[in-house]
């Protein structure tokens, strides 16, 4: 299994001194955590794309290049590009970059996008939020697999047997399709064969496996290679040196952003009995000591049999140092332990 982390680069107040960090510190601070989880020996990093004040990277790419020179083994992935509101051929020129500077270490993770910002900045009507990424999304699988395409849609101007440069280091640029629970999703990414991330952040995760196993009867029914399946699962979570100090530090930023978003949205605030019963072993949160995260890595691998977990660890602004030790804790005691359990023949 691969293990990484993936971030939406959150630059929200401190809730105990609401102190903000300006957008160059937090910025440094990013790429430091990137630079250490390179280092510690996790598999990928992976940064989301928004449009909001309190979610600062609005291209992956550019960063994820800065990030290119820095590293030497680490997967530099998007967590996700909004594709349906974002040009899949700049989509593709812009991780072809990275790739080149990477020397094939980059990905795209595509997705609809769980924040509506980008459609109205770009021209986008958000009555046609399924079929521009349908289209999209269609229209990258090609730009991967061929240099000179013709194609025709309905929401981007066609392209007339033209090349598309430059080209990846990579014979293709490895393309994950995120969803968040919605079958139409699980059954497109499986129907073109691509790797699937689910994002589990909220409710138990065992309510998800119709989803992963719809994913995997699609991805056979449809010709594709069972042996070459990858899945992802990606969930909210923090590790500190024990249980209780984990599930303090990290509350106070996961419950800032979790109520801020929940009232644009009209849901509840963020209570600390809900917080506490989302940390139980079967509950999506996974914070708490490296022993409560192997032990919860590896029951959400028995429920879904996937081939990569990222840790979203970074909800709320936490202090850099704290963030950097559970990099540290990720890297160096929780991955390795969870990979050497799965070389166990499984009984």
């Amino acid at each position: 299994m691969e293990i990484g982390i993936t971030t939406f680069v959150e630059n929200t107040p401190d809730p105990s001194t609401g102190k903000l960090l300006s957008p160059h510190e937090r910025m440094m601070n990013l790429i430091e955590e990137i630079e250490l989880s390179d280092q510690v020996g996790l598999d990928v990093f992976s940064i989301g794309e928004h449009h909001r004040p309190d979610f600062i990277v609005s291209s992956p790419a550019v960063v994820l290049a800065a990030a290119a020179v820095k590293t030497k083994q680490i997967k530099l992935s998007s967590g996700v590009t909004v594709l349906s509101s974002d040009d899949p051929v700049r989509v593709f020129q812009d991780f072809a970059h990275v790739d080149l500077l990477s020397k094939g270490r980059a990905e795209i993770m595509a997705g609809r996008g769980s924040f509506v910002e980008s459609f109205p900045l770009f021209g986008n009507d958000l009555k046609d939020y399924n079929s521009l990424f349908a289209e999209k999304l269609e229209l990258l699988v090609q730009l991967n697999k061929s240099e000179k395409i013709t194609w025709e849609g309905k929401h981007r101007p066609s392209i007339d047997n033209q090349g598309i440069y430059p080209r990846p280091y990579q014979e293709e640029l490895p393309l994950w399709v995120a969803v968040g629970g919605t079958p139409e999703s699980v059954v497109r990414a499986a129907t073109y064969g691509l790797p699937m991330a689910l994002a589990i952040i909220g409710g138990m995760p065992e309510r998800f496996i119709p989803f992963t196993d719809l994913y995997k009867e699609t991805y056979k029914k449809s010709g594709h290679d069972p042996a070459k399946l990858q899945l992802a699962i990606n969930s909210h979570g923090y590790i500190a040196d024990d249980s209780q100090k984990a599930a303090d530090e990290f509350y106070g930023p996961y419950a800032y952003v979790m109520s801020k978003i929940g009232r644009e949205r009209g849901w509840s605030p963020m209570s600390r009995e809900q917080y506490d019963m989302m940390r139980t072993p079967e509950g999506s949160l996974l914070v708490g000591s490296p022993q409560q995260v192997i032990d919860k890595i590896l029951w959400e691998y028995e429920l879904f049999g996937n081939t990569r977990f990222l840790l979203h660890i970074s909800v709320g602004t936490l202090p850099h140092a704290k963030v950097m030790h559970a990099i540290e804790l990720l890297g160096n005691v929780v991955a390795p332990a969870v990979k050497k359990a799965l070389e166990k023949p499984q009984e």
